[in-house]
């Protein structure tokens, strides 16, 4: 693992984490963004949406994004990336996880934090149309676990130049237990009705549609009923949808921090202490990182927060100091080989 020095420091005025995380979706501008909608077919023949951003050409650098749990391409931290990509001549594509695009997917099944065959198949299909074009990756919480997972799973054996990943439940257990506690209860509370609906729109989408092997498939559930933890919906729903005996199982499967040890290409990890979904002691270890994957971790900064500057004029630090790092490994837009691995 190397080690980073940056110059993000919190701001005074949003102290701990809590605060670092409430800010930006309860406060900032939306950023107005005029993107190009996608729809790619996956292998099972469901559908991903993709939002492209910025600057095209065949050899122009793009950087894949991912979004977190109950999120979107339309989640504030993805605007504002795809963002301050285009102004360092980055293209980007947000990813829509399935059904996140604002309309059911096809399938009973939906996604989780472990879903790197989902990624899998988007990074396949994108590097197989455009082979002359960088590409890198960018996953926010849920979406930088499966964007871990997907790393350590593949090695080398991957067309990505580099990687980061922010605000990481590295250890899923650890964090359906961690957002059980305290005030991060409130967050539990608000991502379980979203999931809750989640289920639900597909529920009366496969009515209206006649999808009755899928819709049986979401009838076989236990209820959905009086869930009040994280361990309650994985074990009734995300555990029996996608193939695991349990939550337990599923955590254990998941989790990224058992496949960070594989990663074999150059990725930052920014994640802050006092994040209130995750514990300080779930974040890997100096052992558990190869010497291509380096980490940026604050004393604070919040889940996905990370926030600097005044009342007045509050700036983002992820969206310049990830565009700073990914140029870092990917100077030459018209790079066509991926880059030495970091040495510790």
């Amino acid at each position: 693992m190397s080690s980073l020095h940056s110059s993000f420091r919190p701001t005074r005025w949003l102290p701990g984490g809590h605060l670092q995380t409430l800010f930006s979706p309860l406060f900032r501008a939306k950023p107005k963004l005029q993107r190009q909608r996608e729809r790619i077919t996956l292998e099972d023949g469901d559908f991903i949406d993709l939002d492209w951003y910025g600057p095209q050409g065949e050899q122009t650098r793009c950087a894949i994004l991912l979004h977190g749990l109950t999120g979107s391409s339309k989640s504030l931290y993805i605007l504002g990336q795809q963002q301050a990509l285009a102004a360092q001549g980055w293209q980007s594509v947000a990813v829509n996880w399935r059904g996140c695009s604002g309309e059911p997917n096809h399938r009973a099944r939906g996604y989780h934090s472990g879903a790197s065959e989902d990624l899998a198949d988007i990074i396949q299909q994108l590097a197989a149309r455009y082979p002359d074009k960088p590409l890198a990756a960018v996953g926010y919480s849920l979406g930088g676990n499966v964007l871990l997972k997907y790393l350590g799973e593949t090695g080398r054996h991957n067309p990505l130049l580099g990687a980061v990943a922010v605000s990481v439940p590295f250890r899923l257990d650890h964090c359906a237990d961690r957002i059980s506690q305290g005030f991060s209860r409130v967050y539990q509370a608000r991502f379980l009705r979203d999931l809750r609906r989640y289920v639900e729109s597909k529920q009366s989408a496969f009515r209206q549609q006649g999808c009755q092997e899928e819709l049986a498939r979401l009838r076989a559930l236990e209820t959905l009923e009086g869930m009040k933890t994280f361990w309650d919906f994985d074990g009734r729903v995300t555990a029996p949808l996608h193939g695991f005996d349990s939550a337990d199982a599923y955590y254990q499967r998941c989790s990224s921090a058992f496949f960070v040890k594989a990663i074999q290409v150059p990725t930052l990890i920014v994640h802050a202490e006092d994040d209130p979904f995750i514990y300080p002691h779930s974040v890997p270890t100096a052992d558990m990182l190869p010497g291509c994957v380096a980490l940026e971790l604050f004393p604070s900064g919040g889940h996905v927060g990370f926030i600097e500057g005044s009342p007045w004029r509050p700036r983002y630090y992820l969206e310049h100091r990830l565009p700073t790092w990914l140029n870092a490994q990917m100077p030459d837009a018209a790079a066509t080989h991926r880059p030495q691995v970091i040495a510790s």
